[in-house]
């Protein structure tokens, strides 16, 4: 047996050896640098095909058209009344507003400022959302008071063989 394998290859302790380092290579400014520029390109570039979905998939949600819901019979809707509805989803809260014998207008019922229900009230031929007084304009779904500044976002409907049917959701755009 020889001494060979007791001893340290080289000349430090267990105590010094993380102090010095002389032959490993040390990462600079320059180097991190470089390095964090790589890894953010990566990251980027690692990215862009779900930046690229969620680009097409937003920009077509103003033209995104659902299954046809039948809302409600024409015959079953006065003029001046109203009826809620879900759409496009179950989830999705909606009315729709009959204003004369031909004229419909149907909006998602969630105030744009913090999300309340939005109620028609007849009598003032307001919509109205008593969270914070706001009230929208029927005929366009614009706000005309309160804190609400966007637009209620529009459903599109159409009449078909006595009976009403959402369509589509019409998007605010600024």
């Amino acid at each position: 047996m020889s001494d060979k394998n007791n001893k340290i290859p080289f000349n430090e302790d267990n105590y010094t050896h993380n102090i010095e380092r002389n032959n490993e290579r040390k990462l600079d400014r320059r180097g991190f640098m470089k390095t964090l520029v790589g890894a953010a390109g990566v990251f980027a570039v690692s990215s862009l095909p779900w930046g690229a979905v969620a680009a097409k998939e937003l920009m077509g949600l103003g033209e995104k058209e659902y299954p046809h819901k039948k809302i409600t019979e024409v015959s079953k809707l006065p003029i001046g009344d109203a009826v809620e509805f879900k759409f496009p989803g179950d989830h999705d809260d909606a009315i729709l507003i009959r204003l004369s014998e031909n004229k419909y207008v149907a909006y998602q019922n969630a105030c744009t400022h913090l999300r309340c229900p939005v109620f028609w009230v007849k009598e003032q031929g307001e919509m109205i959302c008593p969270c914070h007084h706001g009230k929208f304009d029927v005929e366009t779904g614009s706000p005309t008071a309160g804190p609400p500044r966007r637009p209620l976002p529009e459903i599109q409907v159409k009449v078909e063989n006595g009976a009403i049917f959402a369509v589509r959701v019409k998007r605010y755009e600024a």
